[in-house]
């Protein structure tokens, strides 16, 4: 295809892989560029694609061997972003069922024990890819209303491949709201447990107190000290020791075990 009214700067925004998804309409042609998310062999790659309209017919850049591409008509566009948009419907809804047995074995108080590596990996792929397929959207949407004047344009089914391409984003942020509250929940229930073995550690250490002050104060290399020469003296010790493990631990243990007041709807 001769690319001789194509403008210099518009071609190297078609030749760059980096450039963001786009529509540039002119006179007599106009430019498509779609930055999406591919499916290859099970993983995510964000794939460049720039198409040309050119007195209705459609061109694809092959950027391996730096030229375009007869693609055919606007119909055979379709069908070609089309099997693309399938592909990952299929991906991102697989994504989906795995984000709600993560939220099943969460509430089932079962936790997957990669939970926070699950979590991240999927953070980071549904962010992905739902951060490309928002600017698609909206460059496609101008290209479509941009070609509807064409006779040979199929407004179905560039609304149904429009509408597959919407219904990616909205899975991808449905998944990342999901994400975000199973988060929550996770975290909740990590500081849940963080705070009992904190409570644990705070009632063990309130047994030991007095202990450790009892036997402090009778291990001290000093005369004069009580219950010396008591033959009942180590039992007066463990009674004073007890006596003292009452007057701490029962306040505590009942200010800790009250039940709450039963809310009651008026």
């Amino acid at each position: 295809m001769n690319l001789d009214f194509l403008n210099a700067f518009h071609l190297e925004d078609i030749q760059n892989p980096e450039h963001p998804s786009d529509f540039i309409p002119m006179e007599d042609h106009s430019i498509l560029i779609l930055r999406f998310p591919e499916i290859i062999k099970q993983k995510i790659h964000v794939v460049s694609y720039a198409f040309i309209v050119y007195k209705e017919r459609c061109f694809i850049f092959d950027r391996e061997h730096e030229r375009f591409e007869a693609l055919g008509s606007l119909l055979e566009m379709n069908h070609f972003l089309n099997q693309k948009t399938n592909e990952l419907i299929k991906y991102i809804k697989s994504y989906y069922y795995e984000i709600d047995r993560l939220e099943d074995s969460l509430y089932e108080s079962q936790p997957d024990g990669a939970f926070m590596s699950k979590w991240l990996t999927f953070k980071k792929e549904l962010s992905l890819i739902h951060r490309l397929v928002f600017d698609v959207v909206l460059s496609f949407e101008l290209f479509v209303t941009h070609h509807k004047r064409y006779p040979s344009f199929e407004e179905l089914a560039y609304a149904d491949l429009y509408e597959h391409i919407e219904r990616i984003r909205n899975l991808a942020k449905a998944s990342l709201d999901k994400l975000d509250h199973l988060y929550d929940f996770y975290r909740a229930k990590v500081d849940e447990k963080m705070n009992r073995n904190v409570y644990y550690l705070t009632l063990i250490s309130g047994i030991f107190l007095p202990l450790t002050l009892i036997s402090g104060f009778f291990g001290m290399n000093t005369g004069g000290l009580p219950y010396v020469q008591d033959p009942y003296g180590t039992w007066k010790v463990v009674g004073i020791a007890l006596v003292l493990e009452i007057l701490i631990f029962v306040p505590f243990f009942f200010k800790n075990h009250t039940k709450p007041k039963r809310y009651v709807h008026p």
